[in-house]
């Protein structure tokens, strides 16, 4: 890629990240919106999922009735017309998936509100003793969860293309976001989450993983790592503990890459 194309390419990600930041905006005030009337929760994601699968079918209309430039070959229509089938088929599968699957989004909202709407504490009289931080997981629970996570073959990188052999300070991060009431059965409930979102994880695999365009500019370099199944799992199930966690030690980067691709319920970086 020239440094041109580079360069081009940089600034339609940046125009990408700048619509997704501005539609992040305008759903929680959407969601504002519907709770101060009275709309559940439930009826308020089933909404906004509509209207987001609209505007992707709209886009798919758009696709499908582009033509090629007056005056092609013959060929070269042919493979117009059969990109644009392609891509008009993908953009169908987004507008069904986004319609039906975008869940939990509304209740994440209230409590992001709630959350920033919490009044500060009063200034304690007397400094407090500070309290020790939280145990790393035992290494025993840590390869236990990583077992469980490098079962999953389709859901990540084949050993020889990870960024990181060993992502163990990742897993660590992840793993003391785990609320103590949450230990027992997590094992359980990662299976549950990693078989859940299954085609979302094949998707931002291949979109962003290994030997795709974005990770060849070096970035997004936890795609791909049997760690960052718990890291995403942390990510929809305590952010705001995940996000905390990794601030203490790790590069933000690292982190705000991750949440890009996934696209959570809550986008904690900025």
């Amino acid at each position: 890629m020239s440094t041109a194309q580079h360069d081009a390419y940089g600034q339609e990600l940046a125009r990408i990240s700048h619509h997704q930041s501005e539609a992040t905006t305008a759903r929680f005030t959407v969601f504002q919106a519907l709770a101060a009337v009275g709309i559940t929760n439930e009826q308020a994601d089933d909404i906004v999922s509509k209207l987001e699968a609209g505007a992707v079918a709209g886009s798919h209309t758009w696709i499908s009735e582009s033509s090629a430039p007056h005056g092609s070959e013959q060929r070269f229509e042919d493979g117009w017309f059969a990109g644009v089938r392609d891509v008009a088929s993908y953009l169908l599968r987004i507008a069904d998936t986004t319609a039906t699957a975008q869940r939990g989004r509304a209740a994440s909202s209230a409590q992001l509100l709630a959350h920033l709407q919490r009044p500060a504490s009063p200034a304690p009289a007397e400094t407090p003793v500070e309290e020790p931080a939280p145990a790393p997981a035992p290494p025993l629970y840590a390869q236990r969860v990583l077992a469980v996570a490098e079962g999953f073959a389709w859901a990540v990188a084949a050993p020889g293309e990870r960024h990181w052999p060993d992502g163990a300070d990742f897993l660590d991060v992840a793993l003391r976001a785990v609320r103590p009431e949450e230990r027992e059965g997590y094992i359980e409930r990662l299976e549950a989450f990693v078989e859940q979102h299954r085609a979302r994880l094949e998707e931002l695999l291949r979109a962003y993983g290994p030997g795709s365009r974005p990770a060849s500019h070096g970035r997004y370099a936890l795609v791909g790592q049997p760690e960052t199944l718990a890291i995403l799992e942390r990510m929809e199930t305590n952010p705001f503990g995940l996000r905390s966690e990794w601030q203490k030690e790790l590069e933000d980067v690292f982190l705000d890459d991750l949440e890009f691709a996934w696209g959570p319920r809550i986008r904690l970086s900025r």
